[in-house]
């Protein structure tokens, strides 16, 4: 499993900034704040709904999910992202690693990072959760990695750039 990460890690870079708008932590909104029971919140409906029976689109559960896992509400998150129309998308796939990583099941978080990298190399959040994710198993050398094709794929400056940086200097991943 090792050799395969190393191998990740250190494929050709390429230069295009592909993380979209997770590259800063969600900020809170109904769906933390007036949902409860795993719904979200139905703009459309002006209620909150089971995730599957809203109509929200992919981007919308995607933020979510996101916001779910920020405040560390993961069964929340799981039924947000069970909902999302391309469970075989990187965001799907970083989410389901955050999400193990966080309930303790390090080698699937891992498994689930190495998905959505193949899928998109220049996710800089699955980067930066995955670094975390070495740094609490102690794999330091693997964390700078992580760090380095971070900033080579421009993130410098990005939370997952800045993020994984803190893990690393404190010794320990981050709450988020």
């Amino acid at each position: 499993m090792r050799a395969v990460l190393i191998a990740a890690l250190v494929a050709a870079p390429s230069l295009s900034f592909a993380a979209g708008s997770d590259t800063t932590p969600p900020t809170p909104t109904k769906n933390t704040t007036e949902c409860k029971n795993g719904k979200v919140w139905d703009e459309t409906a002006q209620e909150c709904s089971l995730p599957k029976e809203s109509r929200l689109d992919d981007d919308a559960l995607y933020k979510a999910v996101r916001e779910f896992a920020y405040a560390g509400a993961y069964s929340d998150a799981k039924l947000a992202l069970a909902a999302m129309s391309d469970q075989n998308s990187d965001r799907v796939w970083t989410y389901k690693g955050f999400i193990a990583r966080k309930t303790g099941q390090q080698a699937q978080a891992m498994e689930f990072y190495m998905q959505a990298l193949a899928v998109n190399p220049d996710n800089l959040l699955a980067r930066s959760y995955m670094g975390q994710g070495f740094v609490q198993a102690g794999e330091m050398d693997l964390a700078a990695a992580q760090l380095t094709q971070i900033r080579t794929r421009g993130g410098r400056g990005s939370w997952p750039e800045i993020s994984l940086r803190m893990a690393i200097d404190t010794g320990r991943g981050n709450n988020y």
